[in-house]
Protein backbone atom coordinates (compact mmCIF):
# COMPACT_ATOMS: atom_id res chain seq x y z
CA UNK A 1 0.00 0.00 0.00
CA UNK A 2 0.94 3.34 -0.87
CA UNK A 3 2.29 5.23 1.82
CA UNK A 4 0.31 9.04 1.80
CA UNK A 5 2.10 12.12 1.92
CA UNK A 6 0.25 14.37 4.80
CA UNK A 7 1.42 17.98 5.29
CA UNK A 8 -0.21 18.87 9.01
CA UNK A 9 -0.69 23.10 9.09
CA UNK A 10 -1.14 24.73 12.27
CA UNK A 11 -1.15 27.93 13.66
CA UNK A 12 2.22 27.12 15.62
CA UNK A 13 3.73 24.88 17.77
CA UNK A 14 3.12 26.21 20.98
CA UNK A 15 2.00 24.15 24.16
CA UNK A 16 -2.00 23.42 23.22
CA UNK A 17 -4.03 20.94 23.04
CA UNK A 18 -4.04 20.60 19.29
CA UNK A 19 -0.69 21.17 18.83
CA UNK A 20 -0.13 18.13 21.08
CA UNK A 21 -2.72 16.09 19.72
CA UNK A 22 -0.94 16.61 16.00
CA UNK A 23 2.49 15.66 17.40
CA UNK A 24 1.23 12.37 19.07
CA UNK A 25 -0.61 11.59 15.90
CA UNK A 26 2.76 12.16 13.77
CA UNK A 27 4.91 10.03 16.04
CA UNK A 28 2.27 7.34 15.87
CA UNK A 29 1.91 6.67 13.00
CA UNK A 30 5.08 7.55 11.45
CA UNK A 31 6.01 4.88 8.98
CA UNK A 32 2.60 4.97 8.04
CA UNK A 33 2.54 7.85 6.79
CA UNK A 34 4.66 10.57 5.26
CA UNK A 35 4.60 13.99 7.39
CA UNK A 36 5.56 16.96 6.90
CA UNK A 37 4.48 20.03 9.59
CA UNK A 38 3.91 23.80 8.55
CA UNK A 39 3.45 26.36 11.34
CA UNK A 40 1.47 29.57 9.89
CA UNK A 41 3.58 31.16 12.04
CA UNK A 42 6.50 30.21 14.40
CA UNK A 43 7.55 27.32 16.12
CA UNK A 44 7.78 26.25 19.41
CA UNK A 45 8.50 24.04 22.26
CA UNK A 46 6.61 21.09 20.70
CA UNK A 47 8.65 20.98 17.75
CA UNK A 48 11.51 19.12 19.98
CA UNK A 49 8.99 16.44 19.96
CA UNK A 50 8.70 15.84 15.86
CA UNK A 51 10.51 12.92 14.79
CA UNK A 52 14.25 14.26 13.45
CA UNK A 53 13.20 13.25 9.87
CA UNK A 54 9.99 15.50 9.68
CA UNK A 55 10.18 18.59 7.73
CA UNK A 56 9.45 21.85 9.49
CA UNK A 57 8.57 24.84 7.77
CA UNK A 58 7.85 27.93 9.59
CA UNK A 59 5.86 30.55 6.88
CA UNK A 60 6.29 34.14 9.62
CA UNK A 61 2.40 34.78 8.84
CA UNK A 62 1.25 38.20 10.26
CA UNK A 63 -2.06 38.71 12.04
CA UNK A 64 -5.31 38.86 10.12
CA UNK A 65 -5.51 38.29 6.31
CA UNK A 66 -1.71 38.07 5.11
CA UNK A 67 -2.32 37.29 0.73
CA UNK A 68 2.04 36.57 0.79
CA UNK A 69 1.55 34.07 3.41
CA UNK A 70 -0.97 32.29 1.01
CA UNK A 71 1.10 32.90 -1.73
CA UNK A 72 4.13 31.65 0.30
CA UNK A 73 2.47 28.59 1.18
CA UNK A 74 1.18 28.12 -2.20
CA UNK A 75 4.76 27.47 -3.09
CA UNK A 76 5.63 25.42 -0.20
CA UNK A 77 2.69 22.78 -1.27
CA UNK A 78 3.56 23.00 -4.83
CA UNK A 79 7.31 22.06 -3.93
CA UNK A 80 6.23 19.42 -1.75
CA UNK A 81 3.46 17.87 -3.51
CA UNK A 82 1.52 16.18 -0.59
CA UNK A 83 -1.17 13.96 -1.24
CA UNK A 84 -3.36 15.62 1.63
CA UNK A 85 -3.24 18.89 3.53
CA UNK A 86 -4.84 18.82 6.52
CA UNK A 87 -5.15 22.38 8.10
CA UNK A 88 -6.62 22.98 12.03
CA UNK A 89 -9.00 25.61 13.79
CA UNK A 90 -9.69 28.83 12.48
CA UNK A 91 -6.19 30.08 12.75
CA UNK A 92 -5.05 27.98 9.69
CA UNK A 93 -8.37 28.35 7.69
CA UNK A 94 -5.65 30.24 4.99
CA UNK A 95 -4.29 27.32 3.90
CA UNK A 96 -7.43 25.59 2.21
CA UNK A 97 -7.09 28.27 -0.26
CA UNK A 98 -3.57 27.90 -0.72
CA UNK A 99 -3.81 23.75 -1.35
CA UNK A 100 -6.32 24.65 -3.93
CA UNK A 101 -4.40 26.59 -5.75
CA UNK A 102 -1.50 24.71 -5.44
CA UNK A 103 -3.75 21.78 -6.79
CA UNK A 104 -3.50 19.59 -4.07
CA UNK A 105 -5.43 16.42 -4.70
CA UNK A 106 -6.76 16.34 -0.84
CA UNK A 107 -8.09 18.99 1.73
CA UNK A 108 -9.08 17.83 5.22
CA UNK A 109 -9.72 20.41 7.83
CA UNK A 110 -9.94 20.08 11.48
CA UNK A 111 -11.89 21.54 13.86
CA UNK A 112 -10.55 20.85 17.38
CA UNK A 113 -12.53 23.77 19.67
CA UNK A 114 -14.16 27.09 18.98
CA UNK A 115 -11.90 30.64 19.31
CA UNK A 116 -11.32 32.00 22.32
CA UNK A 117 -13.15 35.36 21.07
CA UNK A 118 -16.30 33.30 19.46
CA UNK A 119 -16.43 30.52 22.55
CA UNK A 120 -19.81 29.49 21.35
CA UNK A 121 -18.60 29.88 17.16
CA UNK A 122 -21.74 32.19 16.19
CA UNK A 123 -19.25 34.91 14.25
CA UNK A 124 -21.31 35.12 11.12
CA UNK A 125 -18.29 36.38 9.22
CA UNK A 126 -16.30 33.57 10.22
CA UNK A 127 -19.13 31.29 9.46
CA UNK A 128 -19.86 32.39 6.20
CA UNK A 129 -16.27 31.85 5.26
CA UNK A 130 -16.50 28.13 6.41
CA UNK A 131 -19.85 28.02 4.21
CA UNK A 132 -17.49 29.21 1.17
CA UNK A 133 -14.88 27.16 1.42
CA UNK A 134 -17.00 23.89 2.07
CA UNK A 135 -17.17 23.19 -1.62
CA UNK A 136 -13.25 22.79 -1.88
CA UNK A 137 -12.45 20.71 1.51
CA UNK A 138 -13.22 16.95 0.86
CA UNK A 139 -13.46 15.91 4.62
CA UNK A 140 -14.41 18.62 7.84
CA UNK A 141 -12.97 16.43 10.85
CA UNK A 142 -14.73 17.34 14.47
CA UNK A 143 -12.80 16.35 17.84
CA UNK A 144 -16.24 16.41 19.33
CA UNK A 145 -19.86 15.38 18.37
CA UNK A 146 -20.80 18.82 19.86
CA UNK A 147 -18.31 20.25 17.13
CA UNK A 148 -19.96 17.70 14.72
CA UNK A 149 -23.57 19.32 15.32
CA UNK A 150 -22.77 23.04 15.56
CA UNK A 151 -20.61 22.46 12.01
CA UNK A 152 -23.62 21.09 10.42
CA UNK A 153 -26.62 22.78 12.33
CA UNK A 154 -24.97 26.74 12.80
CA UNK A 155 -22.57 26.90 10.59
CA UNK A 156 -23.98 24.66 7.55
CA UNK A 157 -21.75 22.12 6.23
CA UNK A 158 -23.07 19.59 4.27
CA UNK A 159 -23.89 16.28 6.15
CA UNK A 160 -21.90 13.89 4.20
CA UNK A 161 -18.50 16.10 4.73
CA UNK A 162 -18.73 16.23 8.01
CA UNK A 163 -17.10 13.26 10.69
CA UNK A 164 -15.97 13.02 14.26
CA UNK A 165 -12.47 11.43 15.10
CA UNK A 166 -12.16 11.90 19.15
CA UNK A 167 -8.95 12.48 20.65
CA UNK A 168 -6.96 10.02 21.82
CA UNK A 169 -3.97 9.45 24.84
CA UNK A 170 -0.93 7.40 25.30
CA UNK A 171 -2.29 5.17 28.63
CA UNK A 172 1.65 3.99 28.74
CA UNK A 173 2.90 7.62 29.32
CA UNK A 174 0.11 8.29 31.47
CA UNK A 175 -0.05 6.28 34.40
CA UNK A 176 -1.23 5.79 37.84
CA UNK A 177 1.50 4.25 39.35
CA UNK A 178 3.55 6.65 41.15
CA UNK A 179 1.87 8.99 43.38
CA UNK A 180 4.83 9.68 46.05
CA UNK A 181 7.33 10.78 42.48
CA UNK A 182 4.41 13.30 41.94
CA UNK A 183 4.06 14.44 44.77
CA UNK A 184 7.79 15.18 44.91
CA UNK A 185 7.15 17.12 42.03
CA UNK A 186 4.66 19.40 42.98
CA UNK A 187 6.50 19.80 46.10
CA UNK A 188 3.54 19.49 48.08
CA UNK A 189 3.52 16.96 51.00
CA UNK A 190 1.91 13.40 50.86
CA UNK A 191 -1.28 13.86 53.59
CA UNK A 192 -2.38 17.22 51.45
CA UNK A 193 -5.38 16.93 49.10
CA UNK A 194 -4.40 18.20 45.91
CA UNK A 195 -6.91 19.95 43.58
CA UNK A 196 -5.43 20.32 39.89
CA UNK A 197 -5.55 21.75 36.73
CA UNK A 198 -3.45 21.92 33.62
CA UNK A 199 -3.76 24.50 30.77
CA UNK A 200 -3.15 27.83 29.03
CA UNK A 201 -3.78 30.44 31.17
CA UNK A 202 -6.50 32.07 29.17
CA UNK A 203 -9.70 33.40 29.83
CA UNK A 204 -11.97 30.90 28.01
CA UNK A 205 -10.49 28.32 30.57
CA UNK A 206 -11.74 30.32 33.45
CA UNK A 207 -8.92 29.81 35.45
CA UNK A 208 -10.21 32.71 37.89
CA UNK A 209 -13.48 31.28 37.88
CA UNK A 210 -11.61 28.50 39.53
CA UNK A 211 -10.10 30.51 42.49
CA UNK A 212 -13.30 31.44 43.47
CA UNK A 213 -14.81 27.85 43.63
CA UNK A 214 -11.45 26.86 45.68
CA UNK A 215 -11.41 30.08 47.93
CA UNK A 216 -14.97 28.25 49.18
CA UNK A 217 -13.98 25.67 49.44
CA UNK A 218 -11.01 26.38 51.37
CA UNK A 219 -13.01 27.99 54.08
CA UNK A 220 -13.96 24.76 55.54
CA UNK A 221 -11.00 22.30 53.96
CA UNK A 222 -7.65 23.33 55.55
CA UNK A 223 -5.94 20.39 53.72
CA UNK A 224 -6.89 21.29 50.27
CA UNK A 225 -4.20 22.61 48.19
CA UNK A 226 -5.23 23.85 44.45
CA UNK A 227 -2.77 23.44 41.83
CA UNK A 228 -2.11 25.23 38.61
CA UNK A 229 0.26 24.17 36.00
CA UNK A 230 0.47 26.15 32.61
CA UNK A 231 1.36 29.77 31.18
CA UNK A 232 -0.90 32.46 29.19
CA UNK A 233 -2.14 35.63 29.10
CA UNK A 234 -4.21 35.39 32.66
CA UNK A 235 -1.00 34.76 35.18
CA UNK A 236 -0.37 37.80 36.81
CA UNK A 237 -4.18 38.47 37.45
CA UNK A 238 -4.18 35.04 38.88
CA UNK A 239 -1.15 35.36 40.34
CA UNK A 240 -3.18 38.38 42.38
CA UNK A 241 -6.04 37.15 43.47
CA UNK A 242 -3.71 33.99 44.97
CA UNK A 243 -2.55 36.51 47.40
CA UNK A 244 -5.30 37.53 48.50
CA UNK A 245 -5.79 36.80 52.60
CA UNK A 246 -8.68 33.60 51.58
CA UNK A 247 -6.35 32.10 49.47
CA UNK A 248 -2.77 33.11 50.42
CA UNK A 249 -0.13 29.98 50.95
CA UNK A 250 -3.15 27.71 49.17
CA UNK A 251 -2.74 28.19 45.62
CA UNK A 252 0.59 26.99 44.23
CA UNK A 253 1.74 28.33 40.04
CA UNK A 254 4.00 26.09 38.60
CA UNK A 255 4.27 27.88 34.85
CA UNK A 256 4.53 25.98 31.44
CA UNK A 257 6.04 22.45 32.71
CA UNK A 258 7.36 19.78 30.55
CA UNK A 259 6.69 16.95 33.13
CA UNK A 260 2.79 17.08 33.15
CA UNK A 261 2.57 13.10 32.90
CA UNK A 262 4.34 13.10 36.43
CA UNK A 263 2.59 16.23 37.67
CA UNK A 264 -0.71 14.80 37.26
CA UNK A 265 -0.18 11.74 39.24
CA UNK A 266 0.49 13.96 42.32
CA UNK A 267 -3.16 15.05 42.17
CA UNK A 268 -6.11 13.96 43.84
CA UNK A 269 -9.16 15.98 41.69
CA UNK A 270 -8.43 17.04 38.32
CA UNK A 271 -10.67 20.29 37.59
CA UNK A 272 -11.40 21.67 33.75
CA UNK A 273 -13.58 25.17 34.37
CA UNK A 274 -13.82 26.05 31.19
CA UNK A 275 -16.76 28.41 29.49
CA UNK A 276 -15.86 26.51 25.69
CA UNK A 277 -14.07 23.37 24.89
CA UNK A 278 -13.79 21.18 21.90
CA UNK A 279 -11.95 18.07 23.58
CA UNK A 280 -9.99 18.72 26.04
CA UNK A 281 -6.75 16.47 26.10
CA UNK A 282 -5.71 17.28 29.60
CA UNK A 283 -9.18 15.42 30.88
CA UNK A 284 -8.19 12.63 28.55
CA UNK A 285 -4.34 12.30 30.31
CA UNK A 286 -6.07 13.35 33.95
CA UNK A 287 -8.19 9.96 33.59
CA UNK A 288 -5.54 7.54 31.93
CA UNK A 289 -3.70 8.79 35.43
CA UNK A 290 -7.10 7.63 36.75
CA UNK A 291 -7.63 11.01 38.69
CA UNK A 292 -11.09 11.73 38.63
CA UNK A 293 -12.23 15.06 36.74
CA UNK A 294 -14.60 17.75 36.93
CA UNK A 295 -15.96 19.72 34.46
CA UNK A 296 -18.04 22.15 33.11
CA UNK A 297 -21.19 20.81 31.02
CA UNK A 298 -19.72 22.30 27.89
CA UNK A 299 -18.54 21.40 24.47
CA UNK A 300 -16.79 18.11 24.32
CA UNK A 301 -16.26 17.37 28.00
CA UNK A 302 -19.70 15.59 28.56
CA UNK A 303 -18.34 12.78 25.74
CA UNK A 304 -15.25 12.22 28.09
CA UNK A 305 -16.71 12.65 31.43
CA UNK A 306 -19.44 10.08 32.86
CA UNK A 307 -20.90 12.48 35.25
CA UNK A 308 -21.31 10.35 38.69
CA UNK A 309 -19.32 7.28 37.21
CA UNK A 310 -15.78 9.46 36.28
CA UNK A 311 -15.91 12.28 37.53
CA UNK A 312 -18.60 15.40 37.82
CA UNK A 313 -19.67 17.79 35.34
CA UNK A 314 -21.08 21.25 36.34
CA UNK A 315 -22.67 24.37 34.90
CA UNK A 316 -20.49 26.81 33.70
CA UNK A 317 -20.21 30.23 35.18
CA UNK A 318 -21.16 29.02 38.34
CA UNK A 319 -17.99 28.92 41.03
CA UNK A 320 -20.64 27.40 43.68
CA UNK A 321 -21.49 24.39 42.03
CA UNK A 322 -17.95 23.64 41.31
CA UNK A 323 -17.09 23.95 44.89
CA UNK A 324 -19.35 21.78 46.13
CA UNK A 325 -18.39 18.97 43.39
CA UNK A 326 -14.66 19.31 44.04
CA UNK A 327 -15.80 19.15 47.89
CA UNK A 328 -16.79 16.07 47.54
CA UNK A 329 -13.75 14.40 46.42
CA UNK A 330 -11.68 16.27 48.79
CA UNK A 331 -13.85 14.53 51.37
CA UNK A 332 -14.16 11.51 50.24
CA UNK A 333 -10.88 9.19 49.27
CA UNK A 334 -13.28 6.37 48.56
CA UNK A 335 -14.74 8.71 45.59
CA UNK A 336 -11.71 9.38 44.36
CA UNK A 337 -10.44 5.97 43.87
CA UNK A 338 -13.52 4.62 42.66
CA UNK A 339 -14.17 7.00 39.92
CA UNK A 340 -10.98 7.64 39.30
CA UNK A 341 -10.22 3.94 38.48
CA UNK A 342 -13.17 4.29 36.18
CA UNK A 343 -11.51 6.87 34.09
CA UNK A 344 -8.74 5.31 33.47
CA UNK A 345 -10.71 1.90 32.18
CA UNK A 346 -12.76 4.58 30.32
CA UNK A 347 -9.80 5.59 28.40
CA UNK A 348 -8.36 2.18 28.14
CA UNK A 349 -11.79 1.07 26.57
CA UNK A 350 -13.04 4.01 24.22
CA UNK A 351 -9.55 7.01 24.17
CA UNK A 352 -7.02 5.11 22.90
CA UNK A 353 -4.13 6.97 21.20
CA UNK A 354 -3.94 3.94 19.09
CA UNK A 355 -7.98 4.00 18.20
CA UNK A 356 -7.71 7.44 17.11
CA UNK A 357 -4.54 7.42 14.86
CA UNK A 358 -6.05 4.22 13.20
CA UNK A 359 -8.85 6.26 12.47
CA UNK A 360 -6.58 9.06 10.88
CA UNK A 361 -4.79 6.57 9.06
CA UNK A 362 -7.95 5.30 7.42
CA UNK A 363 -9.38 8.43 6.32
CA UNK A 364 -5.92 9.60 4.54
CA UNK A 365 -5.55 5.67 2.73
CA UNK A 366 -9.31 6.53 1.66
CA UNK A 367 -9.06 10.12 0.69
CA UNK A 368 -5.38 10.31 -0.70
CA UNK A 369 -4.87 9.21 -4.62
CA UNK A 370 -3.42 6.23 -5.59
CA UNK A 371 0.09 7.70 -7.48
CA UNK A 372 2.80 5.08 -9.33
Amino acid sequence: MTRPHVVHVLHSLAVGGTENGVVNLIQTLDGEVRHTVVSMTGSGPLAARLPSHVELSCLGKRPGLDLWAVARMARLFRRLRPDVVHSRNWGTFDAILAARLARVPVVIHGEHGREADDPDGRSRRRNRLRRLAAPFVDRFVAVSHDLHRWLIQVVGIPEGRVMTIHNGVDAHRFRDDDRETGRQALGLPADAVVVGTVGRLDPVKDQLGLLEAFARLAKTDSRAVLAIVGDGPCREALEARARMPDLAGRVRLYGERHDVPVLLQGLDVFVLPSIAEGISNTILEAMATGVPVVATRTGGNPELVEDAVTGMLVPVGRPEALAEALRAYVTDPHLRALHGKAARQRVLEEFALGRMARRYADLYQALAPARA
